[in-house]
């Protein structure tokens, strides 16, 4: 189990392989591995990335400003968008925005391919930056060297790390679903008092989900499942086991672990579970 506050978490300079200026806050980061995973708060200024996928999936939920994907779509604040393994999105399009903030959670998707960590990417990237450059989220390699010359930069940083070719699985989805949370109806909670939700939907057959939850000043749930599970507010006040939450704060809780959170405050949560990869690890391949 962990809790955090993202008001206590400093904010630092990201990604190297893409134009324009990003600050993230890690919230949370799991271990190396095919269920690896990182959650952060991102924050860009002037933002360009060209039309890209990627092996992992990812959720976005738009704190500020209006992330504008191209013939992708835009997501406004507000809006959750889903972005699965393998399948193209963008290119995105900042403009002239200065203040665009983003949950954004990425994780190892249904193939098995893993996620790569914050902290090992931009390693990565630096260590490419010393045999060639980045520009407009394309890596460019330079003359003499062995690889591909010109590489969407992420890509490039994957290679460089797995010291292999990347090979994309087959896309389970179409597109990116950009869902509208506020024309969700809120349901009530089975066995809960003033508590309800909103299913945003599970993805592919290892169970990713997203929902929202509310809690009426007062109310009382225990949070946590069979799965892991992930918990940021977004609005109230209140009391995580012996913790006080307030805006920011992120609670995370492995399989079957269990928190009592109750609140003094309206409150509103967005939950996050991430897809069920056990059996795609190494050791119950090789069992």
């Amino acid at each position: 189990m962990k809790i955090v506050h993202s008001d206590e978490i400093d904010s630092n300079r990201a990604s190297l392989h893409r134009e324009g200026a990003a600050y993230r806050k890690l919230l949370l980061e799991g271990e190396p591995g095919v269920d690896n995973f990182s959650l952060v708060i991102s924050r860009s200024e002037e933002r360009f990335s060209p039309r890209h996928r990627h092996m992992f999936e990812q959720f976005r939920y738009q704190l500020a400003g209006t992330a504008d994907y191209s013939k992708t779509g835009k997501l406004e604040p507000g809006m959750l968008g889903y972005f699965p393994e393998a399948v193209h999105y963008g290119p995105q399009l900042q403009g002239g925005q200065k203040d665009l903030e983003v949950l954004c959670l990425q994780c190892g998707g249904a193939s098995g391919g893993g996620y790569i960590g914050r902290g090992e990417q931009l390693k990565a990237a630096k260590e490419l930056q010393s045999m060639g450059s980045f520009k407009d989220g394309v890596y460019y390699r330079n003359e003499g060297l062995p690889g591909k010359r010109n590489v969407e930069g992420s890509q490039a940083i994957w290679e460089h790390v797995m010291g292999r070719p990347l090979k994309y699985p087959e896309p389970r989805y179409a597109s990116p679903f950009l869902m509208k949370p506020d024309n969700f109806d809120w349901r009530p909670v089975e066995g809960a008092n003033d508590v309800y939700e909103k299913p945003m939907g599970v993805f592919t057959e290892r169970n990713t989900a997203s929902s929202f939850l509310k809690l009426g000043s007062g109310a009382t749930h225990e949070f946590g499942s069979p799965g892991r599970d992930i918990y940021f507010v977004l609005d109230g006040a209140g009391d995580a086991g012996d913790e006080k939450y307030r805006w920011g704060t992120t609670l995370y809780l492995d399989p079957d672990e269990r928190l009592s959170v109750s609140a003094t405050e309206d409150s509103k949560l967005l939950h996050f579970r991430l897809p069920d990869l056990d059996d795609l690890k190494p050791e119950h391949r090789e069992a």
